[in-house]
């Protein structure tokens, strides 16, 4: 498919309208998304999210993917823009000249597809996306089923998610819903949840990781809400042997996932 038309205005209309999606209520009222950078927008494309359009800016194209980005183009509606434009539409430094725009399908708990083991992660009132985008590399590395966002303060489809995630926002199923939604799904399908907690007995290596279960993260600030700390569900800690009480949220999360994937492996 050609390049429809090459755009060099600032004030162009189409411009205008990406650079309203960097905020998330536009993002919410559109349905729309932006992904920069080749590998993102493969990984997105791969999962099935419905491209709008492309803007390319050949100048930055990295000079190993021409193939890929040319069979990109090939397939979907592009548009040219200058450096001047592309660089007042891109979120971050070095997106491969390459910048979409998508559409962000809505997924549900009851659309979440398990394995016959399932390792499900649970992130109660995330609020930095670098914190959100590392846990998703995280999930993806270790092969998790799913992560569930309850309660969300950020936008899973954050830009500052997208990237810090490096496109794993897009390869595995991601879901936002309340903490009560949360348990009744995990019940009704038999995984056990396990609070991540400094009021927990039991350390994270001695415990049995190997049914399926699902990991409950809370914020460096705050940890977890008195919702899942009074479920009466098992609580797990890392050993904390210094003079601070808490881990980054993502560094905890993988530190007990990789401990369920060694277990799971023995």
């Amino acid at each position: 498919m050609p390049i429809i038309e090459k755009i060099t205005s600032l004030q162009n209309s189409r411009v205008k309208d990406i650079v309203k999606l960097h905020h998330s209520r536009v993002r919410r009222e559109s349905g729309l998304i932006i992904v920069e950078g080749l590998r993102e927008i493969t990984l997105a494309i791969e999962a099935k999210f419905e491209t709008k359009f492309l803007m390319v800016c050949p100048p930055y194209f990295q000079e190993g993917s021409l193939q890929t980005v040319q069979h990109l183009i090939a397939e979907h509606t592009c548009f040219e823009v200058s450096s001047q434009v592309f660089e007042k539409m891109a979120y971050r430094e070095q997106s491969d000249g390459l910048l979409a725009v998508m559409h962000a399908p809505e997924f549900k708990l009851n659309d979440i597809k398990l394995s016959d083991n399932p390792l499900i992660i649970v992130l109660e009132s995330i609020e930095k996306p670098g914190n959100l985008g590392a846990i998703l590399r995280t999930a993806d590395a270790a092969g998790a089923d799913a992560v569930i966002i309850c309660d969300p303060l950020t936008d899973i489809y954050n830009p500052n998610v997208i990237r810090s995630s490096i496109g794993c926002v897009f390869t595995k199923q991601v879901v936002a819903c309340t903490s009560q939604d949360a348990l009744e799904w995990l019940q009704k399908h038999n995984i056990e949840p396990i609070a991540a907690a400094l009021t927990a007995n039991e350390y994270h290596y001695s415990s049995d990781f190997t049914k399926p279960l699902a990991f409950i993260f809370g914020t460096e600030a705050d940890g977890l809400s008195h919702f899942w700390l009074n479920s009466e569900i098992r609580q797990v800690k890392i050993p904390m042997l210094g003079k601070i009480d808490s881990l980054n949220v993502s560094n905890s999360a993988a530190i007990i996932i990789y401990e369920a994937l060694r277990q799971r492996r023995v």
